[in-house]
């Protein structure tokens, strides 16, 4: 069976994307810092997935998973990258520490995880490397200097790998996800703001398996997602 990666599988958008993956028929291997926090949600639905722990900022952590999925499953149909980190903090105030450990995870992360993806999709002349942005990939707001940067950087590898990676048989996509995506916690903010006013992590999961699903010969590259409450 072939397998898909999910690199930053939380318990939100990462977990939809493990579970629509699996839907698919791949055999989906989801890797966090702390995979525990997802066996109750792989129990309550029903899916069947590999949990693994990784350290997607660190070079072995990452060597390690992939190498496993190639002696188990082969190269990898399907890879998303969905790590990030954040802490909102004024110019004048976020420590370098900080600033650097954010762009580790959100980017340093990402070429990573598709280096190491590309690295078993090339010679088998196929796969599909997605990788999650935001509106900061886009535009970098006050206090989001730490968002903003590894978020622009991200979108900057995906760009480079497409461009290098279509040609060998490679699809890589960016996808911006323009908005706050629906969760328990913010419950009470989807009250407030109407209906369909946050993503729904289902309905995100959907469209990275439609990029999955495209034929090599109209492939997008960047596909950008947002409810109908934000401005763009």
């Amino acid at each position: 069976m072939a397998a898909a990666v999910v690199i930053g599988a939380g318990p939100g958008l990462g977990w939809s994307l493990a579970k629509r993956f699996a839907q698919g028929g791949l055999r989906v291997v989801a890797c966090s810092r702390d995979p525990a926090r997802l066996e109750p949600r792989a129990a309550a639905d029903g899916v069947d997935v590999a949990l693994e722990s990784c350290d997607a900022a660190k070079p072995a952590d990452v060597e390690r998973v992939f190498a496993k999925v190639a002696r188990e499953h082969g190269a990898p149909a399907l890879v998303a990258f969905n790590a990030g980190a954040y802490e909102r903090g004024g110019i004048l105030d976020i420590r370098p520490e900080d600033f650097e450990r954010c762009w580790r995870v959100g980017c340093f992360a990402g070429f990573l995880v598709g280096q190491a993806a590309a690295r078993l999709m090339v010679p088998a002349g196929a796969g599909t490397i997605l990788f999650t942005g935001a509106t900061a990939s886009l535009r970098g707001g006050a206090g989001f200097a730490n968002l903003a940067s590894p978020k622009f950087a991200l979108r900057a590898v995906a760009q480079s790998m497409a461009r290098e990676l279509g040609p060998k048989g490679v699809h890589v996509a960016h996808v911006i996800i323009d908005g706050q995506i629906a969760s328990e916690a913010r419950a009470g903010l989807a009250a407030e703001r109407g209906p369909d006013s946050l993503l729904p992590p289902d309905a995100i999961a959907e469209n990275y398996w439609n990029l999955h699903a495209q034929p090599r010969g109209a492939w997008t590259h960047e596909l950008d997602l947002r409810p109908w409450v934000e401005r763009f």
